[in-house]
């Protein structure tokens, strides 16, 4: 009895986490989009250095070397416009998904900073889209479904421990 309670606790508890996922993935989608407006903006403001100076994206950053600031704020740089293209490829391909695929999509590539900075804003609510239930009924049936398995794997494991004798 105990351990039946303890499966469906675990059902609804994984139901429950896993329903939330929607939700998180569009808030993550909300904030991945000032992310691209955020890069955009200094990716246009280097742009438009380099070009006064007339010069390319690239002969700009070739140029940023000498000492040993210009250097770091070269590699700060290139990462900063790697990163701007990686999230705006993310940012079209989730926009343009079903919910479902988005938060499965989230779970694939999900950009730290921007996970971390929608975990600490977000607050967990009632799943009640489709979506929701749907990820609350496989996060309900995966969780009761582990639990069930570890319950039978210990009494699986005291079976055999009595059997030898060793318990």
């Amino acid at each position: 009895m105990v351990w039946r309670m303890a499966v469906i606790a675990a059902g609804l508890g994984g139901g429950l986490t896993l329903a939330q996922l929607p939700e998180f993935s569009q808030q993550y989608v909300q904030r991945l989009g000032g992310a691209v407006d955020a890069l955009a903006q200094v990716v246009a403001d280097f742009d438009t250095s380099a070009a006064a100076a007339e010069l390319t994206r690239d002969q700009a950053l070739a140029q940023m070397t000498g000492t040993p600031f210009l250097e770091r704020r070269q590699q700060d740089m290139t990462r900063t416009f790697e990163r701007h293209a990686r999230l705006e490829t993310q940012l079209r391909d989730l926009q343009g998904a079903a919910p479902a695929m988005r938060a499965l999509g989230l779970l694939q590539g999900a950009d730290r900073e921007v996970t971390a900075a929608t975990y600490a804003a977000y607050r967990p609510g009632l799943p009640v889209t489709s979506d929701g239930f749907l990820f609350g009924g496989v996060g309900f049936f995966a969780a009761a479904g582990a639990a069930s398995s570890l319950r039978r794997l210990i009494a699986r494991l005291r079976r055999r421990a009595r059997a030898t004798g060793t318990a």
